[in-house]
């Protein structure tokens, strides 16, 4: 078996840490599950082979008993801090790539993550949408404040985010300025009549015309946008966050040069997603959330179908992580484990030599990241 513990990663897409008061009053199965419901998260999450996998683990490295009232009592312990340091160096990781956009209100600032490694950040794009629009009225100067937001992109930011998947579906329109202007005006309109309630950007004319005018800004400086793609909570509806229906943004000669990178192995899509990364050379995939929420053999296949055609050169690691500092663990731990064991078949099936698989290795877990990027690290 190849051995990767050594190699260091770059988590190029995770999601800050809460605040100890939120994780207090949450749920700890929430951690292993995009379900919500409370019969999902008071009983059924306890039976899923990645809760049960995952507690035994975490366990270990907190030196507790296997149950999840132990990790408790010993999570409470210890600082955020002194958790966050010790999963942090365990899961060996020279930077990460951070969503800052998800659960604002609950969320610990980037600066916060700094105190332990080097912290790069992803702008959220609908959330900036959100904000802007519940500060103006006129649709004209909505949108040049919007464009002014990403161009030039601020500092620190890496790339663009989009969760378009969950709002309206991968199946983006290219939407005329009339059209979106429409949307804005009656979305201003239900504002006035819910004045109470925050802005929730969920109108699909309006939202696919942002994301065209931000690719256009993406490509203006080759910046990579992250598109949700495959499976989440149930905001999402699952069929219409296949990445095939991105097939009109990747044709588009304005985004020849703008990289797709499609997170979460577009789970259950994987050879669908492995199939763009192989044909647009724009298109970079990844396989945070698969990792570590499957079951073993599920994270195994996953990973096997997107290298069924994926260049090496398009993979890259990242956890998803949220919440508690223990998922960047879990991810790291079973995203070397199930990459080791596909490069090892690999070299089985004469597909690879072993010096081709280090080689590999090195770029999923960082190296692709890094150029992509551009990262100094």
């Amino acid at each position: 078996m190849i051995e990767l513990s050594s190699i260091p990663a770059i988590d190029q897409h995770a999601h800050n840490l809460v605040r100890p008061e939120v994780v207090a009053h949450t749920p700890y199965t929430a951690a292993f599950t995009e379900g919500y419901d409370p019969d999902i998260l008071n009983y059924h999450v306890r039976h899923t082979f990645c809760y049960r996998r995952s507690i035994r683990e975490i366990a270990a490295l907190l030196n507790c008993e296997p149950q999840e009232s132990a990790i408790l009592a010993q999570r409470t312990q210890l600082t955020l801090e002194a958790l966050t340091e010790r999963c942090f160096q365990a899961a060996n990781l020279q930077a990460i790539v951070l969503d800052d956009g998800f659960l604002p209100d609950t969320i610990l600032p980037l600066q916060w993550h700094q105190q332990f490694l080097p912290v790069c950040r992803l702008l959220r794009l609908e959330r900036l949408a959100e904000t802007l629009i519940a500060q103006v009225d006129r649709f004209d100067v909505f949108l040049e404040w919007f464009r002014s937001e990403l161009d030039p992109p601020p500092a620190g930011v890496v790339g663009f985010k989009s969760i378009v998947a969950y709002r309206t579906g991968l199946d983006v329109d290219f939407v005329p300025w009339e059209l979106a202007s429409d949307q804005f005006d009656q979305l201003k309109q239900s504002q006035l009549k819910q004045s109470d309630q925050p802005i929730r950007l969920s109108h699909k004319l309006l939202i696919d015309f942002l994301l065209v005018q931000a690719l256009e800004i993406a490509a203006r400086y080759q910046l990579p946008v992250q598109f949700h793609t495959g499976f989440g909570d149930p905001d999402l509806d699952l069929r219409l966050a296949n990445p095939l229906h991105l097939r009109p943004l990747l044709e588009d000669p304005r985004f020849r040069q703008v990289p797709f990178v499609l997170l979460h192995a577009a789970y259950p899509f994987m050879q669908e997603v492995g199939y763009l990364a192989a044909v647009y050379p724009q298109v970079y995939v990844d396989f945070g959330l698969a990792i570590p929420f499957l079951s073993v053999a599920g994270m195994r296949q996953s990973v096997q179908q997107l290298f069924e055609l994926s260049p090496a050169t398009k993979v890259m690691y990242s956890s998803d992580a949220h919440f508690v500092p223990e998922l960047y663990y879990l991810g790291a731990k079973w995203g070397r484990e199930i990459l080791a064991q596909v490069l090892t078949q690999a070299v089985a099936d004469s597909d690879l030599t072993a010096l081709e698989a280090d080689s590999i290795a090195c770029a999923i877990l960082h190296g692709n990241a890094q150029r992509l990027y551009r990262l100094e690290t």
